[in-house]
């Protein structure tokens, strides 16, 4: 049993540190700095709370033009939406057959040689801080409008950021069943086919079935620059001020997206 000093000591032990720190200076120079940024960050990007009250009005003026959808293009929309998907699913079956390539080089324990690992990581930096829309741009002046250059866009953006993620789970990977291997004699391809890829199927897939649907998305936003889908005729309606139709594209959307998030939640489910 404790006596009443240890169990004062006890509960001294038990309370937050909040107090403490708020006594620190450091504490305060973090919190002053972060405040500056954020007030700073505020100024440049224009925030206004007058500003955004004095818009609903319009917002308003938009939505009473928008709704009702007008439902009777809906056998217009079936065409593009498939299309969507179409692009998302293939740019994105070409963005993991890159980024695994890719991956397994930018792995520090997996890649080849040095020079190649260096390559690789210039290449999937490259490729994540090019966005889709540049990448886009520049197919549909090569090859010109339409979803091929939407799959291309898709698959090269997307490869850069998946490869980053194999890369890492890669590395983050168990030693000791490498190492096991290793000293019995196995080969890189057969390390990474019996101890890195058990470990990491479950990441595997979650993050490419996440990337999947993030692609839909992506595929509709690609349609305002003539990548094809459903988001050219979104850009159609907007130019033409048919705001019902717009509504009922932004509707199709919103119910694709749905289906594609259930759909993915149940291969998840089935797998982990």
């Amino acid at each position: 049993m404790l006596d009443a000093q240890q169990r004062k000591l006890v509960v001294e032990d038990m309370k937050p540190r909040w107090f403490d720190l708020r006594k620190q200076w450091k504490f305060w120079i973090i919190l002053f700095s972060l405040s500056l940024v954020y007030v700073w960050s505020g100024k440049g990007t224009g925030i206004s709370l007058p500003a955004l009250i004095e818009g609903i009005p319009h917002m308003k003026d938009f939505l009473s033009r928008a709704l009702p959808p007008d439902l009777s293009i809906l056998g217009r929309l079936i065409a593009p939406t498939i299309e969507t998907i179409q692009i998302a699913l293939i740019g994105t079956t070409l963005a993991v057959i890159l980024s695994i390539l890719l991956g397994i080089g930018a792995a520090r324990n997996m890649s080849p040689h040095p020079v190649i690992y260096s390559i690789c990581r210039m290449i999937l930096n490259f490729l994540r801080a090019t966005s889709e829309l540049i990448f886009a741009l520049i197919f549909v002046s090569a090859v010109g409008l339409g979803p091929f250059p939407g799959v291309l866009a898709i698959g090269l953006h997307s490869a850069g950021m998946l490869g980053k993620f194999y890369a890492e789970a890669i590395e983050n990977v168990s030693k000791g069943e490498i190492e096991a291997l290793q000293a019995a004699g196995a080969n890189k391809w057969q390390v990474l086919r019996f101890a890195v890829w058990p470990q990491i199927l479950p990441d595997f897939v979650t993050v490419n079935l996440y990337r999947w649907e993030y692609n839909i998305r992506s595929a509709t936003v690609l349609g305002l620059v003539g990548a094809g889908g459903i988001g050219f005729e979104l850009m159609t309606t907007m130019r033409l001020f048919r705001y019902e139709e717009t509504a009922t594209v932004i509707l199709i959307i919103l119910v694709t997206v749905t289906l594609i998030d259930s759909i993915s939640t149940r291969i998840r489910r089935k797998v982990m």
